[in-house]
């Protein structure tokens, strides 16, 4: 089989733009339309706009981030909680006290692990394939644990687990008994946030959310502790209604909103609260997303996380019979449109700003309870992922800097990076899985996939493209992109999708900028792409640095390097065929096979290899062009 070469073709660069055709056609037939209609650094988009077709994202509007419409005494009384006044007080100021229960038992539509859950009625609690002795466990938080099992322990999500695989006379006893560990363990509130992972706010609000969305698992037993555990439930929500301004994060604030809210539904007396929650969440949500409905911290894994938090609240709507308020659904109704745009032919996520490969059963079942019916995002900004479906064909792309400090959870220099997967198999992929380090991820690999290296896209001198700090920081770094997307006629009569990014990453250090342009034919069998290094000042410095393009490939790809080192064959599970190869050039570039890490749906660690061309290029600039084409 002859090897198709690039290096003799006409380099990307120079591609005419003349011609620009609209790639609505690349969206699947049949994909539902919209519900409605609708970071550092200026991110540049020249992006080719259907015609009468309003862009989700270009709907949102100060009108969205407004509280529920109140009456003149609604805002008093919303006034008066929130200067401290009793919502006892302000509900019944002549009644006599209201005995402390639950005012409606919530139905739960947000799926569980079945596997989670028989873990816990087993005796341990399984996080991404950890599984750790439910004994053992310190629920004052003295002892630290990994950071996802201190979310799952203290936010109380292992009851949705619980729930999803027994009934509630054969996962009470359990919940109970965990419970009365946590409240010995924890017995009050402390004074404020910060006295261990059991009273962050994010925890603590989603603990008080799912406590009241799941009472029957913990409230049916014994009387003693079904006391103790309304009066807790009482504290922690006056707790919050104090503290939820310290929150670490905008998506910790919202959860701490969002138990609020709960607890104004269904607490006695909860009208002031609900006013109060109401007008808080509201504007913490306005904080959270950009206009495309993207969560500023640009991770699936934020975004799931805030659909979640909505749909548990409405759930509590409905069980008091209340219609959601109209800005809440709104902001449900944008949050997902961003979520699928990140979905591969499998269904399942690709792995970006700390996220794993979450799988297809996941995000269905969590876009399902969302109620939602939308394509995915088309038109990003702050969210900054390019996403072109071509045929079986699916290429993501990031296009935008790395979150904002403020923001970022699991910081990662993913910049210019790519995924590609074809129907049911990915072809490249980022490592993923920070977020998961702690289960079967080391934690000592937490920063290390974070990595512009563990990323599909070219490091200069081992060097991140943006500085990855401790704690899911990001320091400096990529601080401007330009973007430019359009689709181009071919010869034979066909058309290609082309991206058109660049990032100054690398300028302050190296005096590079780098450019990546990508071309996807629209039958999805041929992706070409240019990696430029370009001067970043009028005078290229002198010398040279090392360069590195990484392609970490697919779990489920068999490679096999070419005898003349410029190639490699790809070979997937389906009987497909795909050839890599690189243009070369003077500056090198010859084609090697390492050993990578990719992080499946359950986040576990799965041994890999990855594609990589490497050299030596002049500061003065370079270009590496290569070639991914499916040959049969």
């Amino acid at each position: 089989m002859r090897n198709p070469d690039p290096s003799r073709a006409i380099p990307l660069s120079q591609v005419a733009e003349e011609g620009v055709v609209d790639d609505s056609a690349n969206e699947p037939e049949g994909a539902p339309r919209p519900a409605a209609p609708g970071h550092h650094g200026p991110v540049h988009h020249a992006e080719v706009i259907e015609p009468g077709h309003i862009e989700p994202g270009r709907a949102l509007a100060l009108v969205d981030f407004s509280p529920p419409a109140a009456s003149v005494g609604e805002k008093l009384i919303r006034m008066a909680y929130r200067m401290g006044v009793p919502g006892s007080m302000l509900s019944a100021p002549m009644g006599k006290k209201t005995r402390t229960r639950l005012l409606a038992t919530v139905n739960n539509t947000l799926p569980g692990s079945r596997a989670a859950g028989t873990a816990i009625r087993a005796g341990h609690f399984l996080v991404h394939g950890a599984k750790t002795p439910v004994a053992q466990v310190d629920y004052a938080g003295a002892q630290r644990v990994t950071p996802p099992l201190e979310k799952v322990v203290h936010s109380f999500s292992w009851l949705t687990d619980l729930e999803a695989c027994a009934p509630r006379e054969q996962g009470a006893p359990v919940a109970e008994r965990i419970l009365t560990a946590w409240l010995q363990a924890n017995p009050k509130p402390p004074g404020k946030p910060g006295k261990g992972p059991a009273w962050s706010v994010g925890n603590t609000g989603a603990r008080l959310a799912n406590w009241i969305a799941h009472a029957p698992l913990i409230l049916s037993g014994d009387k003693a502790l079904r006391l103790r555990t309304l009066a807790h439930i009482t504290a922690t929500a006056r707790w919050l209604d104090r503290h939820v301004g310290h929150a670490e994060d905008a998506l910790a604030e919202v959860a701490g909103w969002v138990g609020i809210v709960c607890a104004g539904l269904l607490l006695p007396d909860g009208r002031p609260r609900r006013l109060y929650g109401e007008a808080g969440l509201i504007k913490a949500l306005g904080e959270l997303m950009g206009d495309d409905g993207g969560v500023l911290a640009r991770s699936p894994l934020a975004q799931m996380e805030a659909i979640a938090l909505l749909v548990r609240l409405r759930n509590c709507y409905h069980a008091t019979r209340r219609d959601t308020p109209p800005s809440v659904e709104r902001v449900v109704e944008l949050l997902v449109p961003p979520l699928l745009a990140l979905t591969h032919g499998d269904g399942g996520l690709g792995s970006w700003q700390g996220g794993w490969a979450v799988s297809a059963d996941d995000v269905e079942g969590l876009v399902r309870a969302s109620g939602v019916r939308t394509r995915p995002l088309r038109d990003v900004r702050q969210w900054g992922y390019q996403r072109v479906v071509a045929q079986k064909s699916i290429l993501q792309f990031d296009a935008a800097p790395p979150p904002m400090p403020a923001h970022a959870r699991f910081g990662c220099a993913s910049t210019l990076a790519f995924e590609l997967s074809h129907g049911l198999h990915r072809l490249v992929v980022n490592c993923g899985g920070a977020a998961s380090g702690g289960g079967l991820v080391p934690i000592r690999l937490e920063q290390g996939l974070r990595a512009t290296a563990a990323h599909s896209t070219l490091t200069l001198d081992d060097a991140n493209s943006t500085a990855v700090l401790i704690g899911g920081m990001i320091g400096s770094g990529v601080t401007e992109i330009a973007i430019d997307r359009k689709t181009l006629p071919q010869d034979n009569g066909s058309a290609a999708t082309r991206l058109d990014g660049s990032h100054n990453g690398y300028a302050t250090r190296y005096g590079l900028t780098h450019q990546r342009i990508l071309l996807l034919r629209d039958d999805g069998t041929e992706l070409r792409g240019e990696d430029l290094l370009l001067p970043s000042g009028r005078k290229g410095k002198r010398g040279k640095v090392g360069f590195a393009i990484r392609f970490h490939l697919g779990p489920e790809v068999d490679v096999n390097l070419t005898a003349d080192g410029q190639g490699a064959g790809l070979s997937l599970p389906d009987g497909s065929y795909w050839q890599f190869r690189s243009g070369g050039g003077a500056e090198g570039g010859e084609v090697t096979v390492e050993d990578s890490l990719w992080v499946d749906g359950q986040g576990r660690p799965q041994a890999t290899q990855q594609l990589v061309i490497q050299g030596m290029v002049s500061r003065g600039g370079g270009t590496f062009g290569w070639l991914l084409k499916k040959m049969n």
